[in-house]
């Protein structure tokens, strides 16, 4: 049964994200807020049937935590569903993408229109810059720019590889660093099609303030993400 329902979401999810991209892409032609309104709509409509075809419940926790204006978001990073989940919960989400998909048809002209940023994984110290000064721009619309401290996919529990872009926009934005910590990857794997019932949590946890070390932050915010992610999986 897990399967078949499984099956029927994946073959939903698609339907639904095409009729979102392809259908309401005169939407492109208006200002960037329609695009942000519209890519809520979307993972609202993803989360909804998560809860009624996979049986998945998605609870947010420590909302007091949440950033409302600019601000740097550090997330756990397990399955797909972490990529978009935002758009549901953030006022204003600011994703940081890697170069490749930008190939995808429609996907690069929303991604484009919303101004997410997109970064060369290969450009090293030129992406880093660029990363950064893009990260300056868009904190100047109050934007939440989104960022995965490991750069891709982990399996939960997974030993952590953390990169350094995250210790150098911290560095150079001078802001606090949100952490995020999840269990998607549960529910939602890594590799296949499967869903399984539960609840994914994203927990927005305490914000770690500016002007630490690099090396004393990036052992905090791995500490913290990691510790939460942890205690999630025994849900």
């Amino acid at each position: 049964m897990t399967a078949l329902r499984s099956l029927l979401f994946v073959a939903l999810f698609y339907i639904w994200s095409v009729m979102v991209a392809v259908g309401l892409s005169p939407a492109l032609l208006g200002p960037r807020w329609w695009i942000m309104r519209l890519m809520g709509v979307w993972a609202n409509g993803i989360i909804f049937l998560l809860r009624v075809i996979c049986g998945i419940r998605i609870e947010v926790r420590g909302r007091e935590h949440m950033p409302k204006g600019a601000a740097l978001v550090a997330s756990k990073h397990q399955c797909m569903f972490d990529v978009f989940a935002q758009f549901a919960f953030l006022p204003d989400a600011c994703m940081v993408t890697k170069k490749e998909l930008m190939w995808i048809p429609f996907f690069s002209w929303w991604a484009m229109k919303g101004k997410m940023i997109v970064v060369d994984r290969g450009g090293h110290s030129t992406a880093l810059r660029k990363l950064m000064r893009d990260s300056k721009e868009r904190f100047v619309d109050a934007r939440q720019v989104l960022i995965f401290p490991e750069g891709t996919r982990s399996e939960p529990g997974a030993p952590p590889d953390y990169k350094p872009g995250i210790a150098a926009l911290y560095r150079e934005l001078d802001v606090p660093v949100h952490p995020v910590a999840t269990n998607s990857g549960v529910h939602w794997p890594k590799h296949g099609f499967m869903r399984k019932p539960g609840t994914i949590v994203f927990e927005y946890l305490e914000p770690i303030a500016p002007g630490l070390k690099r090396a004393e932050f990036m052992r905090l915010l791995e500490e913290r993400i990691e510790t939460a992610s942890n205690k999630l999986l025994v849900l």
